[in-house]
């Protein structure tokens, strides 16, 4: 029987065990250091699913043929360091951790020493909408085998890339300060066009220098992506600033949108809201940049 261990049971690690059991994959392990408080979204997730957590990330991954590493993108290392004294010779180490080239380097020397074999994970889009079928970026030197494998664990949209460990991380944080750069210049535009009455009008100029699309709705779904994943995105982004900074680049974009999503971050009891313009308010009154009854 195939045994899949989860190493992190937030958003991603539930999703992979639900996609997993609807496959006929039920013997499933997790472990998250979050288990230690009752109250904490993996906690909270284990019980939902009927899961126990393991006591250690060595006895979650023992036996397993498949170990996912979902954690938080300052994790990366650490994640592949708890796992590797109870790690299966030959077992895929599946780490779609969003963390620089440098830092999965490190992650896929823990698990090769280990007798592992590591494949780094790019996901490039949000996982909810596509679950498992959402696209991987798979890099490093078992990615092309385990590309073969993949959709036996339902990832039916695997794209093998180089066989180098660090190319996909680059791919997708390279990406990403682009896409979390555009929710950070969104927020901080509208704040405060908002406050001088012109959001309606910036929001319209927009389709006369870029495609023509509803910016409203676009810019109201990436400030709720900023309200509701700050944290994890300003972690990201730090990840990304050191991508680029390895790169011999000044990573003067990505260090502001770390500071812009951790800002939004604390907001993110606003959600939901009907409108962009009521979304854009909710957060100035949370923020105290807007006074109760005013716009």
């Amino acid at each position: 029987m195939t045994r899949v261990a989860l190493i992190g049971l937030g958003e991603v690690g539930r999703i992979f065990v639900e996609d997993l059991r609807a496959l006929g994959i039920t013997d499933l392990a997790a472990w998250d250091t979050a288990f230690g408080d009752e109250a904490s979204r993996a906690s909270l997730n284990a019980r939902a699913l009927g899961i126990r957590p393991a006591s250690s990330a060595a006895e979650a991954v023992a036996g397993a043929d498949l170990v996912v590493s979902a954690v938080t993108a300052m994790n990366c290392v650490p994640a592949a360091s708890s796992a590797v004294s109870g790690l299966a010779t030959g077992a895929w180490f599946f780490d779609l951790n969003s963390s620089s080239p440098g830092h999965k380097q490190e992650a896929a020397a823990e698990i090769h020493a280990a007798g592992g074999r590591y494949v780094e994970a790019a996901l490039m889009s949000p996982i909810g909408p596509r679950r498992l079928d959402s696209p991987f970026l798979l890099g490093g030197p078992h990615a092309a085998r385990f590309g073969e494998a993949a959709a036996g664990y339902g990832l039916t949209a695997t794209t093998v890339g180089a066989a180098v460990v660090g190319v996909a991380a680059a791919t997708k944080l390279c990406r990403s300060v682009v896409v979390k750069g555009l929710e950070a210049l969104l927020s901080e535009s509208l704040l405060a066009a908002r406050h001088y009455g012109v959001d309606r009008e910036v929001v319209a100029s927009l389709s006369n220098i870029l495609p023509e699309a509803d910016w409203e709705a676009i810019a109201g779904y990436f400030i709720s992506r900023s309200l509701e994943h700050g944290v994890r995105r300003a972690e990201e982004m730090e990840e990304a600033a050191e991508t680029v900074a390895e790169a011999g680049v000044t990573p003067w974009m990505a260090s502001a949108t770390v500071e812009r999503q951790r800002w939004a971050a604390q907001f993110g009891e606003v959600l939901p809201q009907a409108s962009t313009p009521e979304l854009v308010d909710a957060v100035r009154l949370a923020a105290g940049l807007l006074e109760e009854g005013e716009s």
